[in-house]
């Protein structure tokens, strides 16, 4: 009570003090500010309706990079980040029990997504930091014996920087290519295993293209010849079903951000038996049964578990009402526009991960036009390099396609207003760039590009 009078207190006299007016950043979409009540408690009349104008963010169609909090998830982590601020490892008073065990919830609101034990969850700060446990802990822990790890070309950046770092350290690195679509050929992953081959490491969902892998056939391949099967799943827990003793899955990682919870935490499942060693990263207090020292931050985890109960419950709805969406986009665009081409396998594949190519169109010129809606591309437009994604080029993507990549995310507060407004924007401006590219016009008049021989000056 005195915490929320000495606010009200010290934000009536800022205003006064400073002679300015707070303005509270809305976040008023352009589609949902028509058809949906307003964000902000405070009416906007007529004299300020430009100047809110001014301040509309674009629409949010960018749910591979993060998702919004769910409020019931925020709702869940409040008291613990008010009243119940007690250590969960202090074992002498009551502050640190209630945090304790609000902690345990949330390792068993985990595990029940997963189908594991709550005993087999490592609470983490993200999907990062579960994915450098998993490959280096396994890899430094069995090195006396085992020297050898597999990977795909198309993991996250920090799986493939994560076995980067053990080549330094004279491990062994198998990258196996994937087919076309995105999915790894399993043949070549039995003939890649050796006798001294610790670890597989092969992400369920992958970020850029959507494309699911065939986990359960990876499992039991793993399994089979005995060697440890790691997954990230940043991009899969919550939206597809997962379970890690029908799959055989050794190690998985975890993302809150990408799951409707808060930034900042994640978790890793380490099966126990058949019991999986790793190697501690960080050296502390022993917190995590030794594997993760630091204190568990109550808040955060408290946040992902209330986010893994609520995709529990949802899942299915979820599933069936973005798949809606998805097809709803793809064939809107597919039909309005030529030569656009979808990336990775159309069949197996998380629908709100939509990645398209528009032909003779630069996917920064695209992202630059479509400045009302947040979406990224798969080529490395927001980067310093002009390479195309090496997600593309590992399927085998055209450079010039790779280049005119765009990612759509599709999630659970996505609407269909949004969509179609997405939609408009974007055959919009595909075609506005089209007619301003020489290239197009070429194409139009029956002329072969890969039949140019082109020359520099």
């Amino acid at each position: 009570m005195l915490l929320r009078t000495a606010w009200r207190r010290a934000a009536a006299a800022l205003p006064i003090a400073q002679g300015l007016r707070v303005k509270a950043p809305t976040r008023g979409l352009r589609l949902r500010v028509v058809g949906h009540a307003p964000q902000s408690a405070v009416p906007l009349d007529a004299a300020t309706a430009p100047e809110a104008e001014s301040m509309l963010r674009p629409l949010y169609m960018d749910v591979q990079a993060t998702t919004p909090l769910d409020p019931r998830v925020l709702d869940a982590m409040l008291p613990y980040l008010v009243n119940y601020y007690g250590n969960p490892h202090s074992r002498t008073h009551a502050y640190g029990w209630e945090s304790e065990a609000a902690m345990e919830r949330a390792r068993q609101q985990v595990a029940s997504l997963i189908g594991a034990d709550p005993r087999e969850i490592i609470f983490t700060s993200g999907a990062t930091e579960s994915n450098n446990i998993a490959i280096k802990g396994v890899a430094r822990f069995y090195r006396s014996r085992k020297k050898h790890l597999i990977t795909t070309q198309t993991e996250h950046k920090c799986v493939l920087d994560s076995c980067r770092s053990l080549e330094a350290e004279g491990f062994q690195v198998t990258y196996l290519p994937v087919k076309k679509s995105g999915i790894i050929d399993l043949k070549e992953l039995e003939a890649a295993i050796q006798p001294d081959t610790s670890l597989v490491s092969v992400m369920t969902v992958n970020n850029e293209i959507g494309v699911k892998q065939p986990i359960a056939e990876i499992g039991r391949i793993c399994s089979s010849r005995k060697v440890y099967f790691h997954t990230d799943a940043a991009q899969a827990v919550g939206k597809i079903p997962l379970d890690v003793n029908d799959m055989k899955i050794d190690l998985m990682s975890i993302s809150g951000h990408k799951i409707y919870g808060p930034k900042g935490v994640g978790a890793i499942y380490i099966r126990r038996r058949p019991r999986v060693r790793v190697e501690a990263l960080q050296s502390g207090g022993g917190q995590e049964r030794g594997m993760r020292s630091g204190t568990v931050p109550t808040p955060l985890v408290v946040g992902l578990g209330a986010a893994c109960e609520v995709a529990q419950k949802e899942m299915e709805y979820d599933h069936k009402r973005i798949s809606k969406l998805a097809e709803r986009l793809t064939q809107k665009i597919m039909k309005s526009l030529s030569d656009v081409v979808m990336n990775g396998d159309p069949e197996h594949h998380y629908p709100g991960c939509i990645n398209l190519s528009f032909a003779y169109v630069e996917g920064e010129s695209l992202l630059m036009a479509l400045k009302d809606v947040a979406l990224s591309s798969g080529s490395a437009c927001t980067s310093a390099s002009l390479e195309p994604s090496y997600v593309l080029r590992a399927i085998g993507t055209d450079e010039d396609l790779a280049h005119s990549s765009i990612r759509f995310g599709i999630g659970r507060f996505t609407t269909e207003e949004e969509v179609d407004y997405t939609v408009e924007k974007c055959i919009h401006h595909v075609k506005r760039l089209r007619e301003m590219s020489p290239l197009w016009e070429m194409v139009q008049d029956g002329i072969d590009l890969k039949s140019i021989k082109w020359t520099q000056h």
